[in-house]
């Protein structure tokens, strides 16, 4: 299922996937329909547009009339994807989200991309972190992180026949590929990359590489580390996570996402009430970010492979 050699990866965006995905949804007959705001270029929306143009709905720059449209749809019987960047896609229209998608049970699926670092220059503004947090809190919303281009295309996939709210977090910097073409991710799943006896590393979305990396440094020290991409974290596949902190006694868990709400603190609080385990978080710590290249902030807020590998060496110390 997965291509775990951290060499001769090619590296493409988690938002690639989306157009593409929607045209091929469409295709077999699936009733999708996307709903953007004034950013179907970026988030490649316009591609199911080109493929009919009846099945793209451009707002313009009002995301809170992006899902509301799109709730009105799903009641059509449609299967309403949303667009826009995740700053705005979560935070602006959160009411709507919360009220309208989530308190009805609507068949909407949230797919913002530019999700977290990965807009790199255009600074904290618009570097969204804390989405994962807003979306996991909501009733009736499941959240699915993919780690690259073939699982965010399994990911809208399986958002399309998953009924009700689904958040799909997408990114713009290119990841090395992770997953092989076809994978298949399901809800409350996660897949075991590497295995380990001595630390576990449980990372979802671009820190899924990450953590590939900072796996292949710890072996060269002699340190067995066990890799899991956590891709459902809502809901969590909480047995898989269990039995891993049971054999090696020690967790990391590495997010580009703010540690308050993210990823961690679901395992975090997993852990505390079924199995303590000594743990440390790697992710923003209480935060906004700052303009730079991907890598770069990677490296500057503590989220790359060097700090993902100091983590596990404190554990082990």
């Amino acid at each position: 299922m997965a291509d775990t050699q951290t060499q001769s990866r090619p590296a493409r965006a988690t938002r690639e996937a989306f157009g593409e995905t929607l045209v091929e949804l469409a295709e077999q007959g699936l009733p999708v329909v996307a709903v953007d705001a004034d950013l179907a270029g970026s988030t490649t929306t316009k591609k199911l547009g080109a493929y009919d143009p009846e099945l793209l709905v451009d707002v313009g720059i009002a995301e809170q009339d992006m899902v509301g449209v799109a709730a009105g749809l799903s009641l059509t019987g449609r299967i309403a994807f949303t667009g826009s960047f995740a700053v705005f896609g979560t935070g602006r229209c959160y009411d709507q989200i919360r009220n309208t998608v989530c308190y009805g049970r609507l068949n909407v699926k949230v797919c913002p991309t530019h999700a977290g670092l990965s807009v790199g220059p255009d600074g904290g503004s618009h570097q969204m972190l804390e989405d994962i947090a807003l979306m996991s809190a909501l009733p009736n919303m499941r959240v699915i992180v993919p780690a690259d281009y073939e699982s965010a295309r399994s990911a809208l996939r399986l958002a399309a026949r998953v009924d009700g709210p689904v958040y799909v977090r997408m990114g713009r910097a290119k990841v090395p590929q992770v997953y092989d073409a076809g994978c298949e991710l399901s809800l409350g799943g996660s897949c075991l990359l590497r295995e380990g006896t001595d630390v576990t590393l449980l990372a979802c979305g671009v820190e899924v590489d990450q953590a590939l990396r900072a796996c292949d440094e710890l072996a060269r020290e002699g340190v067995s580390a066990e890799v899991i991409d956590v891709y459902s974290v809502k809901p969590l596949d909480e047995a898989a996570i269990l039995a891993s902190a049971l054999k090696t006694g020690r967790v990391v868990t590495c997010e580009e996402h703010m540690l308050a709400g993210g990823m961690g603190s679901v395992v975090a609080s997993l852990l505390s009430e079924r199995q303590p385990t000594p743990m440390r978080m790697v992710g923003m710590r209480d935060s906004f970010g700052t303009s730079g290249s991907f890598e770069e902030l990677l490296s500057h807020f503590g989220m790359d492979a060097a700090a993902i590998c100091e983590a596990a060496r404190s554990l082990l110390a």
